[in-house]
């Protein structure tokens, strides 16, 4: 994805989702990373924050709009430096669409960008998602990434290669699973032991348990693996990331 066709940036306002979804609406937003306020001098950490929009998705999509705000307050609490978090939402659907955001320091600019999409049919482009994060971490230090779908249509053995690239550079993949797709799920715990992160399952009427897994992402973003320490005392989930990580060595 370049900087100059794949870059948006939301903004909320009083339209719906399909009508910001029609052809060429999401391009007037590309532009708009542009203009935003650069980061914080203090911004400890960044999470790419990568999820499948593709249709069978759209439940998953709104629950992770309404709990996204939560990742920037354990952020804050984990940062080293007090600076917090800047997230970058990553998405694919449809014929081919993968598109990121810039970086984005407040909670509600991510939720006015995601209150703006609307998932569409399509494959899964779980390569270009990592691709991008390979490339993302050239530009910008980057501890982790997310990423949360419940399906694999791609070729296994080049998702493992370009995960063993982001575990050569320390970047740890969570890797978070709705539904029990054992295709999947062979997948994604492949890409989590070859960058040295974690993968887990959730459901989607459990809203609770995407919130917690959210929650260990974003201190380990933020202030690595002492910060999800410090959370797991709060979180049998937290302690089961961790726990899963270590056995991912």
């Amino acid at each position: 994805m370049s900087d100059k066709n794949d870059r948006a940036v939301g903004r909320a306002a009083g339209r719906s989702a399909a009508e910001a979804s029609r052809p060429g609406e999401i391009d007037r937003f590309l532009g708009a990373a542009r203009r935003l306020a650069p980061l914080a001098a203090g911004t400890a950490g960044r999470l790419v924050f990568a999820l499948d929009a593709t249709m069978s998705r759209q439940p998953t999509w709104d629950l992770a709009c309404s709990l996204q705000g939560r990742m920037f307050e354990v952020a804050a609490k984990g940062s080293e430096s007090g600076g917090g978090l800047a997230v970058q939402l990553v998405y694919f659907r449809g014929l081919g669409e993968c598109r990121a955001s810039g970086w984005v320091g407040e909670p509600g600019r991510l939720k006015g960008l995601m209150g703006r999409i609307a998932c569409e049919g399509g494959q899964t482009q779980i390569a270009r998602v990592l691709r991008h994060v390979r490339d993302e971490a050239r530009r910008v230090p980057l501890r982790a990434f997310v990423f949360v779908g419940d399906a694999m249509e791609e070729d296994a053995d080049v998702l493992a290669g370009l995960a063993g690239e982001l575990g050569l550079r320390g970047i740890r993949g969570f890797v978070f699973q709705e539904g029990n797709d054992p295709v999947a799920a062979r997948a994604f715990a492949a890409i989590a032991r070859l960058t040295g992160g974690a993968h887990a399952r959730f459901d989607v009427s459990a809203p609770a348990s995407l919130l917690e897994l959210l929650r260990a992402a974003a201190a380990y973003a933020a202030g690595g693996r002492a910060a999800m320490l410090r959370l797991a005392g709060e979180s049998p989930a937290v302690k089961g990331l961790i726990a899963a990580m270590d056995g991912e060595r």
